[in-house]
């Protein structure tokens, strides 16, 4: 389902179902959710796993 969408939306890469995990974990880092919490949603035990999403987000530091 999510290839044929893709396909319709024009895009030239393969897309799979857990894209649609680091997309969640980009959007709440973008919208400032605490690194803690993000670990414990998604459920990953070592918080290195996480550092992905936080250091790419765009307003980590907008309120400083």
């Amino acid at each position: 389902m999510l290839e044929r969408a893709a396909e319709k939306a024009g895009l030239d890469i393969k897309v799979h179902p857990h894209m649609l995990r680091h997309a969640c974990g980009f959007k709440l880092a973008n919208d400032g959710v605490d690194t803690r919490s993000l670990q414990s949603y998604l459920g990953h035990k070592n918080i290195q796993h996480i550092v992905r999403y936080t250091e790419l987000s765009p307003n980590t530091f907008k309120d400083f």
